[in-house]
């Protein structure tokens, strides 16, 4: 980063995440753009990347679908053609000729979908056959509607846990260094720990520990796949997306900590308590404190996050590294930014999900290159 440093802010110090050297601790959080045609990444997205890449960062992919059932939104990317494949490699040559490390999420959205993204018109698939409700979407306007999914037969769910092995290995012919198995915000993985969804009789289904054998199966293929070095994994045990909430989410949250110990991987991506849904915060007597604590590996939080309360969780060990979302978006220069202390560009959410190539994606402005004095 260019201009010195006032102090050594904690998010600002380097950090060793399995064989990654990283040069500060602020993550680009996965953010769902939805800018890539028929769910093909486009040119414009090196840009966008690139624009956010700094020697030794870190930076996650927009969530990005392992399957043609994986769809539930538009011009989301996806990463299960050879097209899709080709289309990534730029992307991801422009953001490690910046020196920064690119990992791709992985992701499947389950029931929150409709016949409109599904092949052949079929319904979603889930844990459950159970609908969601239409909801507002993220903008704050649109209404979303959702299919009645279709419950998958136990014999099925191995074909599902080989779509996102087969994706992971994509991931690696793109270049990326390693993948983040979308395991939050109501989506697939997180439809089969939620006891409010999952309302399942086989072993997929009941106990903790049979609710959490579908992600825990897709961490294994995917380990055994590319290696546990190369695999994170995202979760919001105490989230309520999508109407996927679970009755002891500070049991489910350690649960699995404890289970991904097992499998060595690389990092967990934890969403904060305080998250309840997408642009809904509340207060909350949970902290992921225990959570972080059981976990081995490096360990992400993630949720409503400034430079304050990032450096204060960094400072008190609550947390190794720390991914912004919104104010990442809108300051492509974001580490530098936090480095000399500047003022942020607001961002603006009516085009994060716009599919304008330009506005409101690649042309947030940069801070002017001035050397500040410590």
């Amino acid at each position: 980063m260019e201009g010195k440093v006032q102090g050594q802010q904690p998010l600002l110090t380097p950090y060793k995440m399995g064989k990654f050297h990283l040069s500060h601790r602020v993550v680009l959080a996965p953010l769902t753009r939805q800018r890539s045609w028929n769910n093909v990444p486009q040119p414009h997205a090196i840009l966008y990347y690139s624009q956010r890449a700094t020697k030794g960062g870190l930076l996650i992919t927009e969530a990005t679908g392992v399957s043609d059932t994986a769809q539930g939104y538009a011009h989301t990317p996806g990463i299960w053609t050879k097209e899709q494949v080709e289309a990534w490699k730029p992307i991801v040559e422009a953001v490690h000729a910046k020196g920064s490390v690119f990992i791709c999420q992985l992701w499947h959205v389950g029931r929150v979908s409709n016949r409109d993204f599904q092949p052949n018109g079929q319904a979603p698939i889930s844990s459950t056959d159970k609908a969601l409700t239409p909801q507002i979407r993220s903008n704050g306007f649109d209404v979303a509607e959702f299919s009645a999914p279709r419950r998958l037969r136990t014999d099925e769910i191995p074909l599902v846990v080989n779509d996102f092995r087969l994706a992971a290995r994509n991931a690696m012919e793109a270049g990326f260094d390693g993948v983040e198995i979308h395991g939050a915000h109501g989506y697939l993985p997180d439809q089969f720990m939620k006891d409010e969804v999952n309302d399942r009789t086989d072993k997929y289904g009941g106990s903790l520990e049979n609710r959490c054998r579908f992600p825990l199966e897709v961490v294994e293929a995917v380990v055994k796949e590319i290696g546990a070095d190369k695999v994170g994994i995202r979760l919001s045990p105490f989230g309520h997306h999508g109407q996927a909430g679970d009755s002891n989410p500070a049991a489910l949250g350690l649960y699995m900590v404890e289970s991904l110990n097992k499998y060595n991987i690389l990092y967990c991506h934890m969403v904060e308590p305080r998250i309840r849904a997408a642009g809904e915060m509340c207060d909350c007597p949970h902290s992921l404190a225990p959570i972080r604590k059981t976990f081995n590996g490096t360990f992400i939080a993630a949720g409503g996050y400034v430079q304050k309360d990032g450096n204060n969780v960094v400072a008190e060990d609550r947390a190794d590294l720390i991914a912004f979302g919104r104010w990442f978006l809108a300051n492509p220069d974001l580490p530098k930014r936090f480095a000399v202390n500047a003022p942020l560009n607001k961002y603006n959410r009516e085009t994060f999900y716009s599919p304008e190539p330009v506005i409101g994606y690649t042309d947030y402005p940069f801070l002017e290159d001035v050397s500040y004095e410590p």
